[in-house]
């Protein structure tokens, strides 16, 4: 990975891209890739892996982090647009809601699902105006991302001087037990029921692929990290069960994180 915040942590995360592809700097079209072809697939494979519980998680820690009717937000890594209409929900304006990603797939999809306005582009290069949001967004994406640097300075550049970054992410558990769990019901399960699913062994791979970038992925505490050097103030980060990680920040030094909502 491109990031030196994450040495020696990230040596692991380049030995599982090999896994994938020999060159790293192939990253962007290989995850461009991989999600064009397994796109039609997303939405079905993510409600076996969250048990149907995803749409209230994500939308309970964007309210928590403070985001309310009439602001503006930006998703990152919108995908088939999961978090985004979670977002529309609460500010109830769709037009209120810009939805970025790397994969005309998956924009073809949101477009379809959510009708909110789309533009192609990484995280990294925001193709998008300063100081034009109250929330950047991001929903399981941060393992996909190769600069953590720069997408965290382009979040900030794309807020306005009160805004707030709200990134839902999975990490491997740090308990063996639960890891064991994990392990089993993600890396094994959850493959093999996107692939009877689906009929479709591309679901397979998307799904095996997520828990070993989920195995693999730097600790919490390094993105906490990365967010704080990339201009964000009062950073925290709520875990539950071991696995799932909301990461809250905010470019004012003034403004706090709320407790966690539960």
């Amino acid at each position: 990975m491109a990031n030196s915040l994450e040495r020696p942590e990230a040596e692991q995360s380049d030995t599982l891209i090999a896994d994938y592809y020999a060159d790293p700097l192939r990253r962007l079209s290989f995850v461009r890739d991989l999600f064009k072809r397994t796109a039609q697939h997303y939405d079905p494979v993510n409600r076996l892996f969250s048990l149907g519980s995803g749409a209230w998680y994500r939308r309970t820690c964007l309210r928590w982090a403070g985001l309310r009717p009439g602001q503006h937000v930006v998703d990152v890594a919108v995908g088939t647009g999961l978090l985004a209409r979670e977002a529309v929900s609460i500010t109830g304006d769709r037009r209120s809601v810009i939805g970025v990603d790397v994969s005309e797939a998956m924009l073809a999809i949101a477009r379809k699902n959510l009708g909110i306005p789309l533009v192609q582009g990484t995280a990294e290069a925001l193709p998008l105006a300063p100081g034009i949001a109250d929330f950047v967004t991001m929903g399981y994406a941060l393992r996909h991302i190769a600069d953590l640097e720069a997408a965290f300075r382009e979040a900030s550049r794309v807020l306005n001087s009160d805004g707030t970054i709200v990134l839902l992410e999975i990490s491997a558990p740090r308990k063996k037990f639960n890891r064991a769990v994990a392990s089993a019901y993600i890396g094994g399960v959850v493959p093999l029921l996107s692939l009877l699913a689906t009929r479709d062994p591309r679901a397979r791979t998307l799904m095996r692929y997520h828990w070993e970038t989920i195995v693999n992925y730097v600790p919490p505490e390094i993105v906490v990290r990365a967010m704080r050097d990339g201009g964000f103030h009062n950073v925290c980060c709520w875990t539950e069960f071991d696995l799932f990680r909301c990461y809250i920040g905010h470019k004012s030094r003034h403004k706090h994180s709320p407790p966690r909502p539960w």
